[in-house]
């Protein structure tokens, strides 16, 4: 599977758009990068920046967008509402597809010993990398801010994770570390009466509400501190409130970890409670990106819920969770604009070709695509043929007792289905890196080495697509 991480910088400067502009182009300049979004705030006179792609490019990426801060921004002269401690204040990355959160976190740690000892700023490590329980925490760290670093790099407990324990006037310190994707989610009702809205969110979000007594007085502990009723799901923030565009209310969430606190059960659990109230929920939107497995997850859960196969292909499995929860209840739901791994697809892809093209591609005297390709698009074909004969017998009459068997197989099928064909494009991009690599100056014995280990990482990468497509098309034939 593709691994893909998404990376969310801020930096401490939301006014001088010429500036931002310039750290930005250093992340469009990495290769295999995508740009998602630039979001500056004037009065916080700060601007998150998002981008995709695979780790090490991601990891090229963030590290060049840090270096051209601490060129262009001087915190000397910042001032904003927004709690800052450098030039690059946070920078969290965050898995996406096909990669762990310790992997996350291993690449916040290679980014910040490279940080601190390249460009001498002071380095933290936050949440999922954070060193020590005490720096998990983003507000810990940060405490003091700016103007309290010069005392608080004296302290032998805020020593920096990497980097000069000594104040960085112009850049100031910089946090890195890995968190979980955060999902914004709302939920659309079929009244304008906010009190609806409100109620629901009290009762679905981690905080829930302040606790009453039978008189409505707010019941407080021998400290006299408010007491609160935990609400139904973990990592759910929500909010009600009132869409004057669309004449509704509406339940705006943020979901911090959709592997615990899934959209589709949320909104399950918000129809439940609105049918309560004597309210309808009529839909859902999707406020940015969310990841394509969440959606996955959703359609799957509602085929299962009507007793039907979920060995279906991927743009099946999204259709379902589309319409099951109303995603296009608003504005119609694009999901080439807002699942992110769509983001990274290039339209000029082999498996985007007509086949009639593909065929005339491989025929030229071109070295790539090749039987390494070819091999790939045999396994996607034979892979769909088995999920066919899987679905086809999933709900035929007389084959009830092995539906739980077609049902295992059929999915199995599809996943192994687009496992090929990913590597349709592997493959040949793989073939292309050695080729590229072929071609390096050759000239001094510095240039020669580089040549060489750029050939044999290369030829590492082209030997282990074709090994994977093998082990695959042993398991595909059993199926």
């Amino acid at each position: 599977m593709l691994k893909i991480v998404e990376c969310v910088p801020n930096f401490s400067e939301g006014r001088d758009l010429a500036k931002i502009k310039q750290i930005t182009e250093v992340v469009e300049a990495t290769e295999g990068v995508k740009l998602l979004d630039v979001d500056p705030g004037k009065d916080t006179n700060r601007t998150v920046v998002t981008f995709v792609g695979e780790p090490d490019q991601v990891l090229e990426a963030a590290f060049q967008a840090i270096k051209r801060a601490s060129e262009v921004l001087d915190m000397r002269t910042h001032k904003g509402a927004h709690a800052r401690m450098g030039a690059t204040d946070v920078c969290p990355f965050v898995p996406v597809s096909g990669i762990t959160m310790e992997e996350c976190a291993e690449l916040a740690r290679k980014l910040g010993k490279r940080v601190g000892e390249e460009l001498g700023i002071p380095v933290y490590l936050y949440e999922a990398a954070a060193s020590t329980p005490e720096r998990e925490n983003l507000a810990n760290i940060r405490a003091g801010e700016y103007e309290g670093l010069p005392e608080k790099l004296k302290d032998p407990k805020w020593k920096p994770d990497f980097g000069p324990a000594e104040f960085n006037a112009k850049a100031g310190a910089t946090v890195i570390g890995a968190r979980e994707f955060l999902i914004a989610y709302n939920i659309n009702l079929n009244t304008r009466d906010t009190k609806v809205a409100k109620e629901i969110a009290f009762t679905i979000r981690e905080k829930g509400r302040l606790k009453r007594d039978a008189n409505g007085k707010i019941v407080k502990d021998e400290k006299g501190k408010k007491l609160r009723v935990p609400g139904k799901f973990k990592h759910c923030k929500a909010v009600g409130w009132y869409m004057e565009d669309f004449g509704r209310a509406q339940v705006s969430m943020n979901l911090t970890n959709f592997k615990i606190t899934p959209p589709h059960i949320v909104f399950d659990e918000c129809c439940r409670l609105a049918t309560e109230l004597g309210a309808r929920v009529t839909g859902s939107e999707l406020v940015g990106l969310i990841p394509l497995d969440a959606l996955k997850e959703a359609g799957t859960y509602y085929l299962k819920k009507q007793g039907k196969t979920t060995a279906v292909p991927e743009s099946e499995l999204i259709h379902i969770a589309v319409l099951s929860m109303g995603l296009g209840d608003l504005y119609p739901f694009e999901k080439e604009k807002k699942v992110i791994e769509y983001q990274l697809d290039r339209k000029n892809d082999l498996t985007s070709m007509r086949i009639d093209d593909f065929a005339d591609l491989l025929s030229t005297d071109s070295p790539a695509p090749g039987g390494g390709s070819v091999a790939s698009l045999s396994g996607s074909l034979s892979s769909a043929l088995s999920a066919m004969v899987a679905a086809l017998t999933f709900d035929k009459k007389g084959y009830e007792n092995v539906k739980d068997k077609m049902e295992e197989a059929g999915v199995r099928a599809q996943q192994l289905k687009e496992e090929f064909i990913r590597d349709v494009d592997r493959d040949t991009d793989a073939f292309n890196k050695i080729m590229a690599a072929m071609k390096l100056p050759k000239k001094s014995d510095e240039e020669k080495a580089a040549r060489n280990k750029a050939i044999e990482d290369a030829t590492k990468e082209a030997t282990l697509v074709p090994f994977g497509v093998l082990k695959r098309s042993k398991e595909a034939a059993e199926l």
